[in-house]
């Protein structure tokens, strides 16, 4: 597979990880064009099926692909370990990959809704029987938009920076009036970084800005950024115990919500948190972090990761070192904590098991 262009995120010096920048997810993958009912899916599979256990299955944010979104966390040596057990399916929503061609004129982009019964077919022909599910900002919403679709499927999943409202008529009618494509760029950094984020991380901002303007045909960029903008809101409600456990409309898997502390997406996964049966959900706040912690805290993400694998019952010997936990008692509040103390091994990993009862609130600090 070619490198990106302009930018490689393995190249950020800040970021490297131990690899020298080499580029491990482009070992041992394979790429297919997935014909479905709202068009083609380009996706990339690595490594093949282990056994029973599911598929990582992985859908970027706006202004991304899977390689500038997710290559970072893959290439971090604990997500190495993780990925020794597990395949790994990643999405390009159309027209977003590498070397993507622009689209047609009168070319109708898929809905969010659309994009999430994409997946399904893809599953299928690719003989995926179950998938964790790893999504950022808007793959966020359509992982878990698939779980809402087919709970069978999903057996967990990672959101971070997930947003499950709809966005505002009047925010996007303003958007709309006020001309995409002359400042599309800017709002998609907007989306990921923080104000203080695009004013004191100028090199990592710099690299997604040319990343963004550069690598990505605008015209297909405009359309999957449309869409975005232009969701219905998850139809997801919290259970109350005893009255509407088995018949709410809610994720039924394990969830591991994730968000920086100073991420423009902090309100709207705590508003996620609450929509969520607190006795599946996890709510993970990076310290130190604002927008796409896969990239700034490739290590602390990998580490969650497999913390949450483990409360899954997968990986148990795998090593942890560094996660600290804090009890809250609301799951909406991400700023008080209660008997802050490390953990590590089973009793860390306890905490993500959808069998714990209490609502478990996690602060990663460094």
């Amino acid at each position: 597979m070619e490198e990106l262009h302009d930018v490689q995120l393995t190249e950020i010096k800040p970021l490297l990880t131990g690899q020298n920048g080499s580029n491990l997810q482009d070992f041992d993958c394979q790429e297919h064009d997935v014909e479905t009912a709202h068009g083609v899916l380009h996706v990339t599979m690595r490594g093949v099926a282990k056994g029973n256990r599911p598929t990582i299955l992985t859908y970027h944010d706006v202004g991304l692909n899977h390689k500038s979104c997710f290559n970072t966390l893959f290439n971090y040596e604990d997500m190495q370990e993780v990925t020794q057990h597990f395949s790994v399916l990643h999405v390009d929503a159309p027209g977003q990959q590498e070397n993507a061609p622009v689209f047609p004129a009168g070319y109708q982009y898929p809905t969010m809704d659309e994009l999430a019964e994409m997946l399904p077919s893809v599953l299928t022909q690719l003989q995926v029987k179950s998938v964790i599910g790893l999504g950022v900002g808007a793959g966020a919403y359509i992982l878990a938009k698939l779980a809402l679709n087919e709970p069978s499927v999903v057996d967990g999943l990672v959101l971070i920076d997930v947003d499950p409202c709809a966005k505002g008529w009047v925010d996007w009618a303003a958007s709309k009036l006020s001309g995409w494509t002359s400042n599309l760029v800017d709002l998609i950094m907007g989306h990921h970084f923080s104000s203080d984020e695009l004013t004191e991380n100028k090199e990592i901002v710099q690299t997604y800005r040319l990343h963004v303007s550069q690598d990505i045909p605008q015209e297909n960029l405009l359309m999957f950024y449309s869409s975005y903008e232009s969701r219905s809101e998850l139809q997801m409600e919290r259970p109350v115990p005893g009255l509407n456990e088995n018949t709410v409309s809610t994720l039924r898997c394990p969830a591991l919500l994730v968000v920086g502390d100073t991420s423009p997406a902090v309100d709207a996964v705590v508003e996620c948190n609450s929509r969520l049966n607190p006795t599946k959900t996890t709510l993970l706040k990076m310290a130190d972090c604002g927008g796409l912690p896969q990239v700034v805290q490739p290590g602390k993400l990998a580490e969650a990761f497999k913390y949450f694998v483990q409360g899954m019952g997968h990986m148990p010997t795998a090593g942890m070192t560094r996660l600290v936990r804090s009890r809250t008692h609301s799951a909406s509040s991400l700023g008080s904590a209660e008997g802050v103390r490390s953990r590590s091994g089973p009793e860390a990993a306890a905490c993500f098991s959808p069998q714990n009862r209490a609502v478990p609130t996690i602060e990663m600090t460094s």
